[in-house]
């Protein structure tokens, strides 16, 4: 099966460790092809990033319509533009913050997350709350990392993720880190092994739970909310999106 993974921010670096994470964990005969918008920020670090990173999302998954993609994932804690994409294909599409909450409230009856910029952890809290995970995330911490830090990620940038997460297990009594930005996926095998405790990557759990639900013949219903979009007349750069029609 090919599973389309989008970076929503414009980072081709941050793109291609996605796309190592999800291939790392994919099953043999699983395509990845990963990709990022034409347009938007470099890393979206708040809801003004975010607003075009949505944008972005529609933008890639709406151009994927009749490849043939089994499954999609937003590679993106904020899952930018998740609703927008569900509405353009029938197959299953899955963010990786929902993705996250879920493995993490499958493992422990409690977890934290710890994400990059401050700025952003009401963004998560927004989204447990939308998720309906209140009762088990303990708390979101961020550690002011700037998110094109995690690039070329260095061992100080690691050591600050892993005390940020030793305080976050010992603050709100967790068991399990989620880890709050898809650029920290090549680290979770090495913050589980130093912390001793589940920590979990949203890339990595979208995969697998999207492979599942594609093996399963399951797919996004086209009916109510999340039916095709109406065809209409759109103007400017979006000029082409204004097709409607069935999703694919």
């Amino acid at each position: 099966m090919k599973l389309l993974i989008v970076n929503p921010n414009t980072s081709a670096a941050m793109t291609a460790g996605i796309a190592e994470a999800a291939r790392a964990v994919a099953a043999p005969g699983t395509d990845i092809v990963a990709t990022q918008p034409s347009f938007g920020p470099a890393s979206i670090e708040g809801h003004f990033d975010e607003a075009f990173a949505a944008a972005g999302v529609a933008e890639v998954v709406h151009g994927a319509r009749g490849s043939g993609v089994a499954g999609v994932v937003i590679a993106c804690f904020g899952d930018p533009g998740l609703d927008a994409a569900r509405e353009a294909v029938e197959a299953p599409v899955i963010g990786i913050a929902e993705a996250a909450f879920h493995a993490a409230s499958l493992l422990a009856t409690g977890f934290s997350v710890v994400t990059t910029m401050t700025r952003t952890c009401v963004i998560a809290e927004r989204l447990v709350q939308r998720y309906g995970f209140e009762r088990v995330c303990r708390g979101v911490h961020g550690t002011d990392i700037p998110v094109l830090a995690l690039e070329g990620c260095s061992p100080q940038t690691v050591a600050q993720i892993e005390a940020a997460s030793r305080e976050a297990l010992a603050r709100d009594r967790s068991e399990a880190i989620v880890l709050g930005c898809a650029g920290m996926a090549p680290l979770c095998r090495e913050l589980q092994q130093r912390l001793g405790v589940p920590v979990i990557d949203g890339v990595a759990v979208a995969v697998k739970l999207v492979e599942a639900l594609a093996a399963l013949g399951l797919a996004t219903p086209k009916r109510g909310d999340y039916a095709p979009p109406l065809p209409k007349p759109w103007a400017g750069w979006a000029a082409g999106f204004g097709t409607g029609g069935a999703a694919g």
